[in-house]
């Protein structure tokens, strides 16, 4: 492994060429990392008719029930604008619904249904799966080293 501060290794500029080794960018990793996560995912939990923003929205919203979109959008960290879409949709399915404040007529409550708790158990197990499998090509030192490292570099830029 090389010295944590060379950066030479991780993306920089290469002295000859002046060209950027996107290879070994973070930001490249991370996002080639986010595809392939997504992917497995959706090849997984094909069936659930589900995507990964869906399912932190619908988990989120079963831990803290009763709370408005924005807050639900802060708490899974997405964009409050765009989430008025995926709740849309999972509106649409039946999995949650939305009801009037009770002193604030609009403010708007987001409430996860039966038949989305239904859905959300049904789920567990193979979104659990899927966390193995993304981290699967790594020792089981390495997978702890790594979730550790991205909920480190994670915090550190929420903090800022």
């Amino acid at each position: 492994m090389p010295p944590r501060n060379n950066p030479k290794k991780y993306g920089s500029l290469d002295s000859m060429t002046k060209r950027l080794d996107v290879a070994t960018a973070p930001g490249h990793l991370i996002r080639r990392a986010q595809q392939i996560a997504v992917g497995i995912f959706a090849q997984r939990l094909a069936e659930a008719d589900i995507t990964p923003v869906q399912f932190a929205i619908l988990n989120a919203l079963q831990d803290t029930p009763d709370i408005d979109q924005v807050t639900l959008a802060k708490r899974v960290a997405f964009d409050p604008a765009t989430s008025g879409s995926v709740i849309g949709r999972l509106e649409s399915k039946g999995w949650l619904r939305r009801q009037p404040h009770a002193t604030d007529r609009r403010r708007k409550l987001l409430v996860v249904t039966q038949q989305g708790v239904e859905a959300l158990a049904n789920m567990q197990a193979a979104v659990a799966d899927v966390q193995t499998q993304i981290l699967a090509p790594l020792s089981a030192a390495d997978q702890l080293q790594f979730v550790d490292l991205l909920t480190r570099l994670v915090a550190g830029h929420e903090a800022q």
